[in-house]
């Protein structure tokens, strides 16, 4: 389905979109990073900061909170009421990595190494040889939160062919052995060297939360590709967070971007935690609406869930369905799975066959082979929460999971335009 009126899809256009896509990736390297640059933008865009513990504002014009590595935000149309309906696009914010553990100093063999745990499903061999940094957040113990991020300070090192004549056979990781990076010669405490650049004593740390990230910037290769890490899952948060900015919806639009996704989402800022209902609620009685009103706007709802799915690789076409698969550079895809791994149905189609149509631009279907196992993401758990109309869509990835990952530039931008293009028909 395809409108006639096309969207501004011309090569520049596409390529301006990817710029500035790699600048929001390099510049949250964490969760809590990304949560900065989005509240950030919104600021630019006059958004007003809700925060929490305070009365809720749901006057017209644009609103957000923060609460760790998530955003909710909300924009009120002129003369909203419980009469409306919500519009909502979900992402999330965290990629799989590892985890800083609490006591980080380790020496072996002469080495100093810093113990960490795998986050999330990530691609352990991708990880290997690369120049890795940390990232994320430190508290201390009066409570305050520091952002950090160190370039790069340490490596994980493969064994040599030499001494493993079946690595390129058959090669097996042991995450608590193999995966362990190192950072320095001797001894070296990474509390005074994170203390150092937090500008606080290293004894005030009471706690952190620090990820490892590729250090590599993001690239554009032959005007066609977008590599870098953690697209799954900023590609769908940059979208729809320029979508959200420069959309002009006619109903209540909200943008939730929910951190912990890939670790099941359990947490006070996941999507199965309370952080969009509540301000959903919150929202509706700032507009007034009665308690029977909040269920009525609920009713009149809509999600859409974005995340990254899987293009077809044309070196290993066999994990794909032989007749239905999404190909890289043919726009962004709905996903679909008869065991609700994804909350798509019928009417949630035709929702998202609308929003193309309105955005002039066509969309492809994802669907499992039947013999591979099918991910899932938010759009499931919004919906059983919510009980709302829910739709899974996302831009064909590969090496998804991986430290880099491979889009389409073109199916990058037509993601933003198309989630644009529902908050103009929601």
């Amino acid at each position: 389905m395809q409108s006639t009126q096309q969207a501004d899809n011309t090569p520049n256009t596409q390529l301006e979109y990817a710029h500035d896509l790699a600048d929001f990736i390099s510049a949250s390297p964490s969760s809590y990073h990304a949560a900065r640059q989005i509240a950030c933008r919104l600021d630019k865009a006059g958004f007003s900061q809700q925060m929490e513990d305070e009365e809720w504002s749901a006057t017209p014009g644009g609103h957000y909170l923060v609460r760790g590595g998530a955003v909710m935000a909300w924009r009120v149309p002129e003369g909203a009421g419980p009469h409306n309906a919500f519009a909502i696009v979900g992402s999330h914010t965290d990629s799989p990595s590892f985890k800083v553990k609490p006591s980080p100093n380790s020496v072996h063999s002469g080495f100093a190494q810093i113990n960490v745990e795998t986050y999330g499903g990530l691609l352990y061999n991708s990880w290997l040889n690369r120049e890795l940094g940390l990232a994320g957040r430190i508290v201390t113990v009066d409570g305050e939160e520091h952002l950090v991020t160190t370039g790069a300070i340490m490596v994980i090192p493969q064994l040599a062919p030499h001494l493993d004549r079946a690595a390129n056979k058959e090669l097996k990781l042991n995450p608590q052995t193999h995966l362990h990076p190192l950072w320095a010669l001797g001894e070296k405490d990474l509390f005074e060297f994170l203390a150092e650049r937090a500008e606080v004593p290293a004894d005030e740390i009471a706690g952190m939360d620090l990820f490892a990230y590729d250090t590599q910037p993001p690239q554009i290769i032959s005007d066609e590709f977008f590599a870098s890490g953690r697209q799954d899952n900023l590609v769908s948060v940059h979208a729809s967070l320029t979508a959200f900015i420069a959309a002009e919806p006619t109903e209540v639009a909200v943008f939730s971007a929910f951190d912990h996704e890939e670790i099941g989402s359990s947490t006070t800022t996941g999507a199965c935690g309370p952080i969009l209902e509540t301000t959903l609620k919150r929202t509706a009685l700032a507009l007034g609406a009665t308690q029977e009103q909040y269920f009525q706007m609920l009713a009149r709802s809509s999600c859409v869930s974005a995340d990254a799915g899987h293009s077809i690789n044309p070196n290993y076409p066999e994990y794909h369905d032989p007749d239905q698969h999404p190909v890289m550079g043919n726009g962004p895809m709905l996903k679909i799975n008869a065991n609700q791994r994804y909350a798509t149905d019928a009417h949630g189609q035709a929702l998202w066959l609308r929003a193309a149509f309105a955005a002039g631009l066509s969309t492809q279907e994802f669907v499992s082979n039947n013999a591979v196992s099918c991910g899932t993401t938010i759009g499931p758990l919004t919906a059983t929460r919510l009980g709302i109309e829910t739709v899974d869509v996302g831009v064909p990835l590969l090496s998804m999971h991986s430290a880099r990952e491979l889009s389409s530039i073109r199916d990058d931008w037509e993601l933003a335009e198309i989630l644009k293009g529902y908050w103009s028909v929601a």
